[in-house]
């Protein structure tokens, strides 16, 4: 039974995660604040999800400035559930979970999602809790074989231990009460740990599809990180809606340059409600949970290249940054119509060349004409070119127009597309 999978996601999400300005520390008053800008600014131009991220039922989390507080002590239910840590999601208290919180970010028009961990909290394991809808307890169903690499709050599920999917379903079925629209599985995607099986949680992402198709909610089913194995993207196509192809992507020109390799691998796998996913855009004010606070360390021409890698291939858009801090710069990234069409209105996006110095993608347009990003991946200023020869076996006829799609202009054209572009930089224009 697939009631919700086939519904959600249709386009590629556009929202806003916490991870990279606030780590695990982030805050109700955080989450509203960018919901309220996000509301006011970027609702508009299709920005509707805002996502808290990792250890949300952490009292103490970030505290003594560490990302992670090995085997820190969780806030949970009496049924092993985790639930909002009070002191920082105060609208939690009285047993009220993100429920309240979720209905002040749906009030505002838009989506709350949040992060949550594969598995079951070692903690209700060690104290060998209940869990609803079975008299199953948290030690009869952990895999204690399976942990996370770098975090030390869970245990994996054994998908074959009576109990497994009830644990699961109760889970969801919670979220479902609290109105999240949205939830990314960390730990998942990837099992970094085992670098011989590194899909070794498939059993898993199939105990979640199940419990969020019997949950009465659709919700957008993300899993992270990765990068995602390229010989099970069927298994990620008929269970989730987005799956990472990268680790954690940070503010480094090696990362992005990267990404060009990763997308041509995924380039066949886009499709609605299966979205290979370039992880999140750390722009603007990000680091503030790292101790590390700054603005991205990304060039404007860098910024660009990210913007139009990510919109032509179709991967989902969260933004990282503070977005009450944005400036001028970094709203207009956010906010160009014209680029950001291609989330909803191109396909077909694939990579018609690359080298060290360059790269071509192409895409189409719902209402005809072909979108073509070009990319100087050089460290120099240099001009990349594209032959619209090449483009009549594809199109039937070359194009005799371009548009300038980051400076909102017509752009002359002679038999092909020549810009001069700065060094790490690209330029997106949609050919008829």
């Amino acid at each position: 039974m697939r009631f919700f999978k086939d519904k959600a996601a249709l386009t590629p999400p556009m929202g806003w995660n916490s991870w990279d300005c606030y780590a695990s520390a982030v805050t109700e008053e955080q989450l509203l604040g960018n919901a309220a800008y996000m509301a006011e600014h970027l609702k508009e131009y299709g920005w509707e999800y805002i996502v808290c991220d990792i250890q949300w039922s952490e009292p103490n989390a970030g505290a003594n400035g560490l990302v992670y507080t090995p085997f820190a002590p969780l806030t949970l239910d009496g049924y092993s559930r985790q639930i909002p840590a009070e002191n920082r999601f105060p609208s939690a208290a009285g047993g009220k979970g993100f429920g309240p919180l979720a209905e002040k970010i749906h009030a505002m028009g838009l989506k709350f999602g949040i992060h949550i961990m594969r598995g079951i909290p070692r903690q209700a394991v060690h104290g060998r809790m209940k869990l609803l809808g079975t008299d199953r307890r948290a030690d009869e169903i952990a895999d204690f074989r399976s942990i996370c690499g770098w975090n030390s709050d869970m245990y994996g599920v054994d998908p074959k231990k009576p109990g497994a999917q009830a644990y699961y379903d109760s889970i969801f079925a919670l979220y479902a009460q609290w109105g999240v629209d949205y939830v990314k599985v960390d730990d998942i995607c990837n099992t970094n740990l085992y670098p011989r099986e590194p899909y070794s949680a498939e059993g898993e992402i199939e105990l979640i599809r199940h419990a969020i198709d019997h949950s009465g909610r659709s919700m957008v089913l993300s899993l992270s990180p990765g990068p995602a194995v390229i010989e099970k993207a069927w298994h990620m196509e008929k269970n989730a809606n987005l799956w990472r192809i990268t680790d954690d992507f940070w503010d480094e020109w090696p990362l992005l340059e990267a990404m060009f390799e990763r997308c041509e691998v995924w380039q066949r796998h886009v499709s609605p409600g299966c979205w290979p996913d370039c992880d999140m855009l750390p722009l603007g004010r990000i680091g503030i949970g790292f101790g590390a606070d700054r603005m991205t360390r990304f060039t404007k021409p860098e910024q660009i290249t990210l913007m139009t890698l990510w919109s032509i291939f179709r991967s989902p858009l969260m933004m990282g940054g503070e977005m009450r801090d944005n400036d001028d710069w970094t709203l207009s990234l956010l906010t160009n119509r014209e680029v950001l069409r291609l989330l909803k209105h191109s396909y077909g996006a694939f990579q018609l060349k690359r080298s060290p110095e360059e790269a071509v993608w192409l895409s189409h347009d719902e209402d005809g004409g072909l979108y073509a990003a070009l990319f100087n991946l050089s460290g120099e200023t240099r001009q990349v070119e594209l032959d619209f020869a090449s483009l009549a076996p594809l199109e039937g006829r070359a194009p005799s127009k371009a548009r300038d799609l980051w400076f909102h202009c017509e752009t002359p054209v002679s038999g092909g597309l020549s810009p001069l572009l700065p060094p790490h930089g690209a330029g997106l224009y949609l050919l008829r």
